[in-house]
């Protein structure tokens, strides 16, 4: 069975639903046991010694991208967060301080983001 990244079936075949935990831990060691154990139950793994949270304005369930962006900066000030959304910005609520904005599609809109607001997704990127 071959998947793509969204974990959606090649050919247009039904969508198979992806469980995934993001396991960040600056101890190699442990990083790599706690993902043998996730690994264990059939879950996907994705290992990292730091993270940037990126996530889509309109997402389903009990939060928006917005809700989690606020709930993030308020319990972990310094941990980045990047905000996007293929709708008009003027459709979602305010956004936090310090929490850049990507439209969609990123890569048509990139450079021109660059000239236009000084963010850069390469320097928002870099934590400390």
């Amino acid at each position: 069975m071959t998947t793509n990244a969204q974990g959606s079936l090649i050919m247009g075949q039904a969508q198979q639903k992806r469980r995934a935990v993001l396991i960040v831990e600056d101890d190699a060691e442990l990083r790599s046991l706690t993902a043998a154990l996730f690994e264990d139950e059939q879950v996907e793994t994705i290992e990292c010694e730091s993270a940037v949270i990126f996530a889509d304005v309109r997402l389903r369930g009990v939060m928006d991208g917005i809700d989690l962006a606020r709930e993030v900066k308020m319990r972990w000030p310094l941990l980045p967060v990047i905000l996007t959304s293929g709708y008009p910005r003027e459709s979602g609520g305010e956004l936090p301080p310090d929490v850049p904005y990507m439209p969609k599609p990123l890569a048509a809109v990139q450079s021109a983001d660059r000239r236009r607001t000084g963010t850069d997704i390469s320097g928002v990127m870099r934590l400390p």
